[in-house]
This record gives structure tokens, C-alpha cells and sequence, in this order.
């Protein structure tokens, strides 16, 4: 089973975001190992594009791509200093009070960045915190103040309109670089482009960023095809059963691979050039079977991410994101890099 990953795709869809924000310095997101497909070789190539601020969301990730970088790209960990945390050559991302005077007392002169809480409640500080600390925590020289938007993948929220609002309130007079926006605040226009952008999830081929040059193809192999009689079923629970003859395939792969289980029997297919074979059955954890009765000649391959159905696509039908579509491909799959 291969997944074939384009990498002039992610660097073309950086270029493409960084050109939707003219004004701002464009980072990049490759965190979860570069969203599942491959910190190791997608880095080097988003360096190559342009890209100088790297952002991540734990310090072992961060480690682990900073040999890759030259000495001119930073390491962002947005988790910030967590006790016992290896900062060494990494930017932590200061989110209380408790994590700056940790991080000012360990690491002396060592740079460090600021995360606001402007409304998403997750991450950073809130106004009290941060009116309590801003002078001191400012005349330390963060390397930029952030926060993050809870809604831009809906343009017209409110919220967006609010935490813009409610970060520009906490930030004025900063004097320091500041970031709002990840992909889906880049498309909401240059109000919430700030001094820095953090694309993430666009990069890889994801909603909201509906421009996206596709990035990979997810082909998987044959094992087994096998004809079917009116009134037998396929695979556990026999929640499926033919209701007239059909060809059924079975596939290497299943739910320890990132093929949803909720994707059963759910109007996802599998692609043969183009041609629907609908998922008929359970996903199980190794195997998934595809009724392809209508094909004159099964190939050795199925596809499930392709042009027909992209990771969005597959998301729905699973009723999630994308996001967990592609941070759930398994590691049994044969990564080809173009």
C-alpha cells in the first residue's frame, strides 16, 4: 500500500498562502510530523520555498527537526516551556504567567514568544494575566506576541471578529511582532494578517485553503476478490449482505492504517481510474472490502485519496476534519515522495 506525497504541491501551497498575505512573514506548520506525512522530507523542502519560522506543538517534535534547518530558521514549540522540557535551540511559546517566569529563570537571554488568549480558551493568557505581567514579560523581548482563532474556517462568525478585536486591545503598543492568523485567518482578509502568518493545514491540501493543489494519493492493494450470491454477507457483525451476485475485493488495510471504522458501509468508495467501488461492510483493523462488480477488470490497486475524493471529502462522510484524516494515516504505508 503506497501514499505518494507531492512535495512541490506543499511548497506551492506555502507560496500560494504567503502570497494571499503580502505584508506578513509567512511560517509554517508541521506539527503531528508534518500533519502525518513526513516532517523529515516536508521541512528541508519549505525551508527551500521561503519559509524561516517553523512552528510545532511539543519539544520532542521540535528537536527532532532542528538538525534539519540551517541556523537562520527558528523552532517554535507551541506547548511553551513545560517543566523538564529540552529547549535547546527552540522558541517556546510562553502560554501563563507560571511558564514565563520559569522559562526567564532557566533559560536568561534565550528567546522566547508569547501566546494571548484573545477568546479561544485553550491556549494563553488572559487579559488579567497578561495586564499583570506585560511590562516585565515586553521588556524581555518576546520574539513575537500570537493568538489563535477559534472559528476561521467559518468566515462570518462573530468570533473572528472578536478575538481580532479583543488581540489588537491586549497588543497595542507592543512594539513587537504580532500573529493572529493560520490558514483560515490568511483567507479572511489583511485585517487579521498581522506582522506573521502560520499556515498549517492548507499547506497540505486541507479546507478551508478550497485552492489547494492536491498533495497526496493514498493506493492500496488488492489481496482478494471473490464472487458473491444473493443472500451472503461480508465482514463482521454480516452488516452487509448482497442482494443480488457481485464482486467483492478485499484491500490491505483498515483502521490500524487511519481508514476510519465509522467509514463502513458509509458512501465512501475505493477508486479504480476513476471508477466508485463503495465500501461495503466493517473497515476492520487490516482489511477493507469495496463491492467492484462494474469493473471489467479489478487492478492490483484501489485508491481511497485521490482527485474523486480528496481528505476532505473522506472526512465527511466520517463526519469529522481533514485535519484528523491526514494526522491518522498510519505508518505501514509506503511513503513515495514526489
Amino acid at each position: 500500500m503506497g501514499l505518494q506525497i507531492d512535495i512541490a504541491a506543499i511548497q506551492a501551497n506555502w507560496k500560494a498562502l504567503a502570497g494571499r498575505a503580502p505584508t506578513a512573514r509567512a511560517a509554517a506548520v508541521v506539527k503531528a510530523d508534518g500533519y502525518g506525512l513526513g516532517a523529515a522530507r516536508i521541512v528541508p523542502a519549505l525551508y527551500e520555498a521561503g519559509a524561516r519560522d517553523f512552528f510545532v506543538a511539543l519539544a520532542g517534535e521540535g528537536r527532532a527537526i532542528r538538525p534539519l534547518l540551517p541556523d537562520d530558521a527558528t523552532v517554535n514549540i507551541l506547548s511553551g516551556h513545560m517543566e523538564g522540557a529540552d529547549l535547546a535551540g527552540l522558541v517556546p511559546v510562553i502560554n501563563s504567567p507560571g511558564q514565563f517566569f520559569r522559562d526567564r529563570a532557566m533559560r536568561p537571554g534565550q528567546p522566547f514568544a508569547i501566546q494571548l488568549d484573545s477568546g479561544m480558551n485553550r491556549l494563553g493568557m488572559e487579559a488579567a494575566e497578561w495586564a499583570a505581567i506585560r511590562d516585565e514579560a515586553l521588556s524581555a523581548g518576546p520574539a513575537f506576541v500570537m493568538s489563535h482563532l477559534a472559528c476561521a474556517d467559518e468566515p462570518g462568525h462573530p468570533a473572528n471578529a472578536m478575538q481580532c478585536r479583543t488581540f489588537r486591545e491586549m497588543t497595542q503598543g507592543a512594539g513587537v511582532p504580532l500573529s493572529l492568523a493560520a490558514t483560515g485567518g490568511i483567507l479572511l482578509g489583511p485585517d487579521y494578517h498581522f506582522d506573521m502568518v502560520r499556515p498549517g493545514v492548507g499547506l497540505y491540501g486541507g479546507l478551508p485553503f478550497a485552492d489547494a493543489k492536491p498533495v497526496l494519493r493514498l493506493s492500496l492493494p488488492v489481496i482478494q476478490t471473490r464472487d458473491l450470491r444473493p443472500g451472503e454477507f461480508v465482514g463482521y457483525g454480516a452488516t452487509w449482505t448482497a442482494e443480488a451476485p457481485r464482486r467483492i475485493a478485499t484491500v490491505a488495510a483498515g483502521y490500524a492504517d487511519g481508514i476510519l471504522r465509522m467509514l463502513s458501509s458509509s458512501g465512501v468508495s475505493l477508486y479504480a481510474d476513476g471508477a466508485a467501488c463503495p465500501i461495503v461492510g466493517r473497515v476492520s483493523m487490516d482489511l477493507v472490502t469495496a463491492d467492484v462488480t462494474d469493473l471489467d477488470e479489478v487492478p492490483p490497486e484501489l485508491e481511497l485519496i485521490c482527485p474523486e475524493q480528496p481528505i476532505d471529502a473522506l472526512a465527511d462522510h466520517a463526519g469529522t476534519i481533514g485535519y484528523e484524516i491526514l494526522t491518522s494515516l498510519g505508518h505501514r504505508y509506503q511513503r513515495d515522495y514526489l
